[in-house]
């Protein structure tokens, strides 16, 4: 891979990780109410779910599944339903519980759980792997390394995006400081969770 394509490609690839989709949505809820640690420990989860998204792209068992418009369905309403889950769960939050205990590590794990089902259950993550990826592949040289080191870059931009996202929800809490306001936020977020559902039920692969 030419110097001048990872060039191109890091910030087309920057801008993706940086959009405000229902992932880092979550990331700047969880920063909020947990902390920015645990919000970027929690992000394993997604970066977890992308790493297998990457590796069914490289292998091609990624196109072979977003052609199937019943498996397409299947995820979508999956998908949106979990978003509709979180959000009913955060609009019925409340500010009182949300300080970090000493249990923190396992609300990390949790909160993984939670970002890994949020993008593996989101079927437009795979076209970002299956059209947006092999733009920068060169089909000359070895594909396998290529989209190990493509997916390895969007990877590395994803986790500054979580944390990027995880300090705006840090600020957001020091400004949100009255258990009212911090249930507007919540709210708010709900709101934006569960529009992204009703997005992701009527949206084609198109």
């Amino acid at each position: 891979m030419e110097l001048v394509t990872l060039i191109l490609f890091v910030p087309a690839c920057f801008a993706l990780n940086l959009s405000p989709g229902p992932n880092n949505l979550l990331a700047m809820s969880n920063a909020k109410r947990y902390g920015l640690k645990t919000a970027c420990l929690a992000g394993i989860g997604r970066l977890t779910a992308f790493a297998m998204m990457i590796a069914l792209a490289a292998s091609g068992l990624a196109s072979i599944l977003y052609a199937s418009e019943q498996l397409f369905f299947v995820i979508k309403v999956l998908g949106a339903g979990y978003l509709f889950w979180l959000a009913y769960q955060l609009w019925r939050a409340t500010p009182a519980e949300e300080v970090a205990s000493s249990g923190a590590e396992m609300s990390a794990l949790n909160l993984a759980k939670q970002e890994f089902l949020l993008a593996i259950g989101n079927p437009k993550a795979i076209l970002i792997f299956t059209a947006f990826l092999p733009q920068f592949v060169d089909p000359g040289q070895p594909i396998g390394f290529q989209f190990f080191l493509l997916g390895g870059v969007f990877l590395l931009l994803e986790w500054v995006a979580i944390a990027g996202y995880g300090c705006c929800g840090v600020y957001l809490r020091n400004w949100f400081s009255r258990p009212d306001m911090r249930r507007l936020f919540n709210r708010c977020c709900a709101g934006l969770l569960a529009s992204a559902g009703v997005g992701l039920l009527v949206a084609n692969k198109e």
